[in-house]
């Protein structure tokens, strides 16, 4: 069996308000080439289609879109939901992705439909992909065990139920088919970009890598934006998203990763750039190191993060841009005093999500509770994202 494993797409992401549909477009389009070129018999999209639970018109157009084109292939396409993704949004499409030979699992159900058959294009192999979509704490833990526990006992209780689940779910593995974990979840100790939903990283929302049974070939993950490897008792991965999502990324090199594995012996992979995205790059100096910079740089369509060390003056801000048509976050660092903002970062205080302001007032009220946070988080999504 050969498949293609990705996940993390955010299609409506914007870059400090500049729209990044043509990047999503022409990243969906390169996967859909890499699926043809590698003929694999399945593709596995590990949650977070979508960056808000409320997508726009244009941002469902491309990912269905995307979807379809992966299955046109020949691939059956397997699609989980993440957490920021609407389940019930996908549920409203999922007969209809069906026709298409994209098969949507969009919440945790029992084995008869976690549990996703997939012919080989030939017919001669099968595998069984037990799919996990993103479990909210509220749905794992019982409300009333968080209010009455410790924070670590409620993390506890979480991780015990998720294993409990994929017991139950891989207990329909068999020994004549190659048997395949997809979720969408947060494993400890992985790393993160800084482009994540920080609230669902805390250990309140973490499993251990102990919690994959070494019987599975694969264990394909979404939720992490960083490609990388998981230690554990068989091969554990997360891909990374295909495009660079926040500055914290820039620099990083973007890929999808295509599995081979047949009965008997673990999954081997191999990870295939994608180069679609545009480019993140950070600058720094003064102005007139800048104005060099700038004379020398090729123009290029980056997104650049530039940091200009003078003294605040009006439109000083406004000079860097000037210099930089691609510059979406201006910081000035002047000397002696704290990194101000030169007007486009989401960091700014009109400019931070509802999460991070809220998270804000808890680090005032001197409150540290991580399940305050993803308790929060939740309730955004419930109402629109």
């Amino acid at each position: 069996m050969k498949f293609l494993h990705t996940a993390d797409w955010h299609v409506g992401r914007a870059m400090r308000g500049r729209s990044r549909s043509d990047e999503h477009i022409a990243v969906l389009a390169e996967l859909a080439g890499v699926a043809e070129a590698h003929q694999v018999d399945a593709v596995l999209v590990c949650g977070d289609l979508f960056d808000t639970a409320a997508p726009t018109p244009e941002s469902e157009q491309i990912v269905y879109q995307g979807l379809l084109s992966l299955a046109s292939t020949g691939a059956t396409v397997v699609v989980l939901a993440g957490n920021h993704d609407n389940d019930r949004r996908l549920q409203a499409v999922q007969p209809l992705l069906a026709l298409g030979r994209v098969i949507v699992r969009p919440t945790f159900a029992g084995p008869d439909e976690a549990v996703v058959e997939v012919p080989s294009r030939d017919g001669s192999e099968s595998m069984l992909v037990a799919a996990l979509p993103f479990l909210s704490q509220r749905y794992v833990v019982k409300a009333d065990q968080l209010m009455r526990g410790e924070a670590a006992d409620g993390a506890a209780t979480y991780e015990a139920r998720y294993r409990q689940l994929l017991h139950w779910l891989t207990g329909a593995f068999r020994a004549d088919t190659v048997n395949v974990v997809a979720a969408h979840t947060f494993v400890k100790g992985s790393d993160a970009a800084g482009s994540e939903r920080a609230a669902h990283l805390v250990e309140a929302y973490g499993v251990s890598a102990t919690a994959f049974p070494a019987s599975c070939h694969y264990v394909a993950l979404g939720h992490l934006h960083r490609p990388q490897a998981v230690a554990g008792p068989c091969p554990i991965r997360y891909p990374g998203s295909p495009l660079q999502l926040d500055f914290g990324e820039a620099g990083e090199a973007k890929s999808a990763v295509v599995v081979e594995a047949v009965v008997g012996r673990p999954a081997t992979s191999t990870t295939v750039p994608l180069t679609s995205g545009r480019q993140l790059v950070e600058v720094s100096g003064s102005l007139a190191e800048l104005e060099r910079l700038a004379a020398d740089r090729p123009d290029d369509d980056a997104f650049l993060k530039v940091r200009v060390r003078e003294k605040h003056r009006v439109g000083l801000a406004e000079e860097v841009r000037s210099l930089f048509p691609g510059a979406v976050d201006v910081v000035v660092e002047a000397p002696g005093e704290a990194a101000v903002d030169g007007g486009d970062s989401a960091r700014r205080l009109d400019g931070r999500s509802p999460s991070e302001l809220f998270g804000a007032y808890l680090g005032d009220q001197d409150v540290d509770d991580p399940r305050l946070r993803a308790l929060f988080d939740e309730i955004l999504e419930e109402v629109g994202g």
